[in-house]
C-alpha cells in the first residue's frame, strides 16, 4: 500500500506561481512512475505532468512551458512547480504513484483568481 499525501494548494491570482509537494510512503519510491493529474469542477480528471522512474518527463498541452515536475527520491517527495498560473488551472490536484497499480493522495485545492 502507497500513501501519498499532497500538500501546497491555496488561492493565487492569475500570474502567480505555487508549488505542489506530494509525499509518499514506502521504500520502493524511486521505482513507481508519479504524475500529477486535476479534476475541475464538472470535468474529468485530466493528466498534468507526470515523471517516471528514469527521470523522463510529460505534460499535458496546457501546462507545457508553464508547470515543471521533479522528484526527490531521498525524500520521497514529488513536486509540481506551477508558473504563470491563469483562472482555468483552478482545480483539485491529485498526486498519483503508478507501480502495478496506481495509487492516489486525497488532492489539494488550487484556486486561481483575482
Amino acid at each position: 500500500q502507497v500513501q501519498l499525501v499532497e500538500s501546497g494548494g491555496g488561492l493565487v491570482q492569475p500570474g502567480g506561481s505555487l508549488r505542489l509537494s506530494c509525499a509518499a510512503s514506502g521504500s520502493i519510491f524511486s521505482m513507481y512512475t508519479m504524475g500529477w493529474y486535476r479534476q475541475a469542477p464538472g470535468k474529468q480528471r485530466e493528466l498534468v505532468a507526470r515523471v517516471t522512474s528514469d527521470g523522463s518527463t510529460n505534460y499535458a498541452d496546457s501546462v507545457k512551458g508553464r508547470c515543471t515536475i521533479s522528484r526527490d527520491n531521498a525524500k520521497n517527495t514529488v513536486y509540481l512547480q506551477m508558473n504563470s498560473l491563469k483562472p482555468e488551472d483552478t482545480a483539485v490536484y491529485y498526486c498519483n504513484a503508478r507501480w502495478g497499480m496506481d495509487y492516489w493522495g486525497k488532492g489539494t485545492l488550487v484556486t486561481v483568481s483575482s
